[in-house]
């Protein structure tokens, strides 16, 4: 039987390997195709694959367990869950692909794109600039079609030529830029805070005007300090939550 293979990552040895494994085969597991196989490598071939040991591989592997995102059989192997939730909180210790992995696993419609003035509320992210790419995006559960937020992300306007919008619809745009244009991010800093459906996130998330809404800005820094992406998005109140967890080690 053929196996699912993960994304690769490159490890930072200042957070704990276990957790950026499972944040990283969560994300692969999140963002899979359709018909990507539902059987996962074993734990020793997946242990190579990130290149960290059998003991750390089986600790990441517990914790997609424990969130219902794969079972494990003895002597038939470790198998995703399909049927697997997708709104669950993530533990963000600030890693990328805790970010990626947040953001996948939604069905996704691209309701516009294209160059537009930069925004005045954005023009400190985007200094001298004149204009930026936009997209904007609605994200529906899997199962039920229910929307549960919308995103829009601003670029740089010299990054637009190198995305490609079917990948958009399969990913978030950090892995986009990350893994398919290449570019190496520094950094991301977000900000969660609680606001009122204005008219336009009410109708497209399906909720009553001014019911309570989370509203994320994520910025997304390269390697040399300069913003990449601003993203702004609205998530359903009752369908999100964000758990942060701070290491004092």
């Amino acid at each position: 039987m053929t196996s699912f293979a993960p994304d690769s990552i490159v490890l930072n040895r200042k957070l704990p390997l276990w957790y950026q494994v499972s944040q990283s085969l969560r994300a692969s597991i999140l963002g899979r195709s359709p018909d990507d196989p539902l059987r996962l490598p074993t734990e020793e071939q997946l242990a190579g694959h990130y290149g960290v040991s059998v003991l750390t591989m089986r600790q990441a592997l517990k914790e997609l367990e424990d969130e219902g995102l794969i079972t494990r059989h003895r002597r038939r192997g470790t198998f995703i869950e399909p049927a697997a939730l997708r709104g669950a909180p993530v533990r963000l210790l600030g890693s990328v692909d805790a970010i990626v992995a947040q953001q996948s696993g939604m069905t996704t419609e691209l309701l516009g794109h294209g160059p537009v003035p930069v925004p005045g509320a954005l023009a400190e992210y985007f200094p001298g600039a004149e204009t930026v790419a936009t997209y904007h995006r609605l994200r529906c559960d899997e199962k039920t079609g229910e929307p549960t937020n919308h995103a829009h992300n601003y670029i740089r306007a010299e990054l637009a030529d190198r995305v490609d919008l079917d990948d958009l619809v399969r990913w978030p745009m950090t892995k986009v830029l990350r893994d398919v244009v290449g570019v190496r991010i520094s950094r991301i800093t977000d900000t969660v805070e609680a606001r009122l459906a204005d008219p336009e996130t009410a109708r497209l998330l399906q909720v009553p005007l001014l019911s309570p809404i989370l509203h994320y800005t994520g910025i997304t820094y390269d390697e040399d300090g300069r913003p990449l992406d601003v993203a702004v998005i609205h998530y359903r109140g009752d369908r999100f939550s964000f758990t942060v967890t701070l290491d004092a080690h």
